[in-house]
């Protein structure tokens, strides 16, 4: 199939590796460099990055709003185009242009989880399963019929990043599958139901705090729903520490006081060890590495 593939994070490189071993990439859309980091440099997009590298062209317009932008796509002549966390919405003319219309890899298994953020949310939801739906998109926000659906489970020390990675190499498989059925004419589409919708909203970095004063079980899951970014954290003084790893840990106190040594705080029902952490500036160490270069005895408060 000749088709155009619209994505930018590092989860659309795995399905893009996987398309671009068995079909046909004609064109890449990306969103354009952005500033990123502390000194706020230019940053190309993975997908860029991995396009250039394999020599397939790349346009990353800053809209797709613009009638000329839309006619330069739809002349690319696209049997499908298939998207992945690109970050802008598709017009309808985009959406009619290719010949099978687009395909969505979406990491979630909708209805549950339209939107911006689903790998975050279902983790700090308290989910036991997630996975990947391809839908073929409308103009609707995750609102398409579902083509092919497949679940990650999700345990108690599953991070954000861990279930990112394993949805992205599920949507590469996914994807190829849902288009070798739509190429042979044997794909059905599903419309979403309308029970069970939820909307994974954007994670806003003031979400970031970790409230001690809440049952342990949530406090775990909202440490592995953040990380590693933007990171859960904790304030000790002027000093702002990541929690990047926790577990549930037998104990009780009063919530975010220290009850070892050992990293182990009470929360308001029962308490998490913080395995790994990060100060500001430095990398992820564990726990014990943490207290050799940093106080924090047993009744010491975290705010």
């Amino acid at each position: 199939m000749r088709i155009v593939f619209m994505g930018t994070p590092a989860f659309a490189v795995t399905a893009l590796a996987r398309l671009q071993s068995v079909h046909e990439i004609i064109c890449v859309y990306t969103q354009p460099p952005r500033p990123a980091g502390r000194g706020q440099q230019e940053r190309t997009s993975d997908v860029q990055i991995f396009a250039e590298k394999h020599h397939i062209p790349v346009r990353s317009p800053k809209s797709l709003k613009q009638a000329n932008v839309q006619e330069a796509f739809a002349a690319l002549k696209a049997d499908v185009a298939v998207v992945a966390a690109y970050g802008l919405i598709l017009p309808q003319a985009v959406l009619d242009a290719p010949r099978l219309g687009c395909l969505n890899i979406h990491a979630s298994l909708l209805p549950r989880w339209r939107g911006a953020a689903p790998i975050q949310r279902a983790i700090m939801a308290g989910d036991r399963a997630s996975g990947v739906t391809i839908m073929q998109m409308d103009a609707g926000l995750d609102t398409g019929a579902m083509l092919v659906k497949g679940e990650v489970p999700i345990s108690d020390s599953t991070t954000a990043e861990e279930l990112h990675d394993a949805l992205a190499v599920l949507g590469g498989a996914l994807i190829v599958e849902a288009l070798n059925g739509l190429a042979q004419g044997t794909l059905k589409a599903v419309p979403q139901p309308a029970d069970g919708i939820v909307m994974a909203a954007k994670i806003d970095k003031a979400e970031a705090h970790i409230d001690f004063d809440r049952p342990a079980q949530d406090v775990l899951r909202h440490i592995h729903g953040l990380s590693p970014f933007p990171g859960a954290w904790f304030a000790r003084g002027a000093d702002r520490i990541k929690v990047l790893k926790a577990e549930i840990a037998v104990g009780s106190g009063a919530a975010g006081v220290l009850i070892d040594g050992l990293l182990t705080v009470a929360c308001r029902e029962g308490a998490v060890r913080l395995v790994t952490v990060q100060r500001a500036g430095k990398g992820p160490m564990s726990a014990d590495v943490f207290l050799r270069g940093y106080a924090l005895p047993k009744g010491a408060t975290l705010a």
